[in-house]
Formats: structure tokens, C-alpha cells, sequence
């Protein structure tokens, strides 16, 4: 945003802005409700996917726990390697017509998603919902902000951000609520939403010419990234079936190198990269990302494995794993709220030491107490606690830590980025935890089976939180004098 000559005006001699009418307030309104819809389905899709893999293994008899994960990774996978394209795409065009197309294109793909018969049609679908959603996530906040005057913005992003909050402490009981009908309900219910939002969205979100078209993004570069990560995830997955040491395992990972190396090649060359190497040489940003890459992947593990233990060992059906989990996810938004103020007493680097140590603790208290015998209050929610109090104080603090020492004009990438390494880390933990637990049952080789992935995922956890050490105390000392 420029700034104009009215800005620097002192704010006493500012006129105060005229009074609104009542058509304007209307359309706000609806703008925020447009924008809510899109960014609420788009971003609890995978969670409520989540709740949903015991009624999808079941459904499609002779599918595997490895195979079903690809309805979660393909998701992860290309919505993070759209992400920043996508973003970018809209910004030389309208962002008004790539929410829109992005909003589109989700709601289609989840009717395909729900008429599936059988698990490649929906992969397939759910990678034209990763598209979709990666075309409405980078837009919905500039459209908002498009939307309301200066002086209303702050309180606009605030409630934007708590919308997203309750969906996300709501979202596993309604999304065991409708599996307990049938798992197809959990993409049927996006298509009344989706359409409504599309009609009202025609008519009312700003319409406005971009300032800069620069250069087109680089999409060669998102689908090496799709093809690195998607093999590094086939490989992990795969290789307890196909053996560590097996050439289709070997030439995965090869697969892997081969596109990271090109990838980062391209970076380096490329006018508009997927991840430009001056953001990389900020330390903050680098380390930043790399503690999330780890954390997220210690929190998709947990997140995925939590909704397997309940159905699978102790049988409970998907609503009382959603109600499992609720006591901890209806802390989030408080934790939200709270999160400001431990970064600004502590700094934002401990405060992410913090939410990795209390994720990593309840993980691994779900390791050392787990039992075949259904006991919720001993063994599950003293995790169930832990688990989202800190993923609520690691994820808000990276936020901050990411974009702190960019330049403005970074702000967007930046965050963009964090997001596409936070989608990345899922998929290397719902993979590394497949890979160790293999197939999910009953009976005491699977607890082992559990215990022994919990563990693994509890050190990957702790991993992250000597990734985020590394953050300076430099950084914390300038939080709490800020």
C-alpha cells in the first residue's frame, strides 16, 4: 500500500471519515462471511479428512492404511507446492477472480470427492480441492483488507482469525458427526456453502486492477517440489512392503535429490521464484521455517494417529473421537488470545521452545501410557491437552518469527512460504508415522506398534525444539522490548 500525502497529516487535523451507509455495512458483512467460507473449508478440509480414514478404510474394502494416506498427502503436497503461484497468479490478475475460480473449483471437486468409488478417483479429487484451495488461501485476506477502511482492518483480521479458531475446536465434532452418517457428508456439506458463497461473491467482493503484473511465477519450480516431496513420501511409506533397500525405494529417494537439486537451481535463476534465495539468507526466516518443517511434522503425526487410536484400538466411533479431542482443541483460541502476551514478556523464540516441548510431551505420554484397555482420562487426555495448547503457542509464535526481520514488501511471500513448508512437514509426518506403524488393528502387537511410532514422533517433536534453540536470544530480547 503507498502512502499518500494524507497519511503524514498529524491526526489531530485528520477529518474524521463519513459516515457509512447502511448498503455499505451490508456488503462488509457479506464480504467477511464470503471470505470466511472460503478460507474456513478450505483450511479444516484436511482434519476433518483426518476423522474420516477409519469409515474410508472400511468403505473401500482392500485398501491399506498407506494407500488411503494419499487422500491426506496428495491434499498437503500440492496445496503446498500451488500455494505461492497461486498467490501470485491472482496478484498480476484479480484476486477477486482467483478467490472465486479457487472457490469454484473446491466446491466441484468436493462433490467428486463424495461420489468417489474408489481410492485413485478420490486422490484425484482431492488434488483438484488442493488447487482450489490453493487459489482462495493467498486472496481472502487481501480481499478483506480491500474491504474495510483503515481504521476497521485490525478488528476485521482479528475476528477473520478467531472465525478460524472456533471452526478448527469445532471441526472433529462435526466432522464425527457427519461420518457417523456417512464419511461422503464431510465433502457433501461444503457444496451448499460453496455455492451460496459463490453467488453472493459475484456480486459483492471488491473488484480492484492490480498496481504490478511482474513476472509469471515459476510453475516448473511447484511441480518439482510436488514430485520431491510426493516421492520422498512414497518411499517412506512403501518401504516396510518393498524393502529399505529395494531399487523402487532407492530410486524414490533419488527421485527426490534429483528435483530438490533442481528446484533450488531454479530458485537461484528463476525472476520470480517458488522461494527466492534473499528471503533464505535472513536467518530468522530460515530458521524459522526449518523449526516449523520439523514441528509440523511431529504435529501431523500426532493429529493422524490420534484419529487411528480411538477407531481403530479402542473402537470408538468418529463423534466420540471428534468429542476425544475437543477438550484441547476448544483451548486454541484461547491460547490465541494468550500468545501475544508470552512473546512479548518471553520472546517469540521461547515461546515456540515452550509449545514444542509441551507437543512433544503429550506425544510422548500417549507412548508410555498407551494400552489396548479404553481408559480417555489416564492415558488419552492428558495428551489430548498438551497437544493443541502447544501447537497453538509453537504455530502463532513461528508466524511472527517468519516475516520479523523480511522487508515489508516480503511480508506476503514470506508468509506463503511458511505455509507451503508447514503443509510439506504434515506429509513427512503422516508418512514417517505409516512407515513405523505399518497397518493399524487390534490386539498388543499394534499397541506396541503405536508406542513405538509415538516415541519416534515425540523425538521429532524434540528435534524441533532444538531446531527452535538455535533461534537467537538476540531475537527474544528484542520481542520484549518491542
Amino acid at each position: 500500500m503507498t502512502q499518500t500525502a494524507g497519511d503524514a497529516v498529524p491526526a489531530e487535523s485528520v477529518a474524521a471519515p463519513p459516515p457509512e451507509s447502511a448498503a455499505d455495512v451490508r456488503r462488509r458483512k457479506l464480504v467477511f462471511l464470503v471470505v470466511c467460507a472460503g478460507f474456513v473449508m478450505s483450511s479444516l478440509d484436511m482434519m476433518i479428512v483426518n476423522v474420516a480414514f477409519p469409515a474410508l478404510e472400511a468403505d473401500f474394502s482392500g485398501s491399506t492404511a498407506a494407500g488411503l494416506s494419499w487422500t491426506l498427502n496428495a491434499y498437503s503436497i500440492v496445496f503446498a507446492a500451488a500455494l505461492v503461484p497461486a498467490g501470485r497468479l491472482s496478484d498480476r490478475s484479480s484476486r477477486k477472480g482467483g478467490f472465486l475460480l479457487g472457490l469454484g473449483l473446491f466446491t466441484l471437486a468436493s462433490a467428486a470427492c463424495a461420489a468417489s468409488q474408489g481410492v485413485p478417483m478420490l486422490v484425484a479429487a482431492r488434488v483438484l480441492q488442493a488447487v482450489g484451495a490453493a487459489a482462495m488461501v493467498p486472496t481472502s485476506l487481501g480481499l478483506l483488507l480491500a474491504t474495510y477502511p483503515a481504521e476497521r482492518r485490525g478488528g476485521a483480521v482479528r475476528a477473520w482469525t478467531a472465525v478460524g479458531g472456533v471452526a478448527a475446536a469445532l471441526a472433529p465434532i462435526v466432522g464425527g458427526a457427519l461420518v457417523n452418517l456417512d464419511w461422503r457428508w464431510i465433502f457433501l456439506i461444503n457444496l451448499p456453502f460453496g455455492v451460496v458463497a459463490l453467488l453472493v461473491g459475484r456480486r459483492v467482493l471488491p473488484t480492484a486492477a492490480q498496481s504490478e503484473r511482474g513476472p509469471m511465477p515459476d510453475l516448473l519450480g511447484s511441480l518439482l517440489i510436488v514430485l520431491a516431496v510426493g516421492a520422498a513420501s512414497l518411499a517412506l511409506i512403501k518401504a516396510p512392503e518393498w524393502g529399505w533397500g529395494s531399487l523402487r525405494v532407492l530410486g524414490s529417494f533419488a527421485l527426490t535429490v534429483v528435483c530438490l537439486a533442481e528446484f533450488f537451481r531454479r530458485s537461484a535463476r528463476h525472476p520470480n521464484p517458488v522461494v527466492a534465495f534473499s528471503l533464505l539468507r535472513v536467518r530468522s526466516f530460515s530458521l524459522a521455517n526449518l523449526t516449523a518443517l520439523v514441528f509440523n511434522s511431529c504435529f501431523g503425526a500426532m493429529l493422524f494417529s490420534f484419529m487411528l487410536w480411538c477407531q481403530n484400538v479402542w473402537g470408538y466411533s468418529a463423534l466420540e473421537t471428534g468429542l476425544a479431542l475437543a477438550p484441547g482443541t476448544f483451548l486454541m483460541p484461547v491460547m490465541a488470545m494468550s500468545t501475544g502476551r508470552l512473546v512479548k514478556k518471553f520472546g517469540a523464540a521461547t515461546v515456540v521452545v515452550l509449545g514444542c516441548a509441551l507437543l512433544a510431551a503429550g506425544v510422548l505420554w500417549w507412548g508410555i501410557a498407551a494400552q489396548s484397555e479404553p481408559d480417555y482420562l489416564t492415558m488419552l487426555l492428558p495428551g489430548a491437552l498438551l497437544t493443541p495448547i502447544g501447537t497453538i503457542l509453537g504455530t502463532t509464535a513461528l508466524v511472527g518469527l517468519v516475516t520479523k526481520d523480511l522487508p515489508p514488501t516480503s511480508f506476503a511471500t514470506g508468509s506463503a512460504v511458511n505455509m507451503m513448508v508447514r503443509q510439506v512437514g504434515l506429509v513427512i509426518g503422516i508418512s514417517v508415522f505409516i512407515a513405523v506403524l505399518g497397518t493399524p488393528g487390534a490386539g498388543p502387537d499394534t499397541v506396541d506398534a503405536f508406542r513405538h511410532a509415538w516415541f519416534i514422533a515425540a523425538g521429532i517433536g524434540i528435534l524441533a525444539l532444538l531446531v527452535g534453540l538455535t533461534l537467537t536470544r538476540r531475537t527474544d530480547q528484542a520481542d520484549t522490548t518491542s
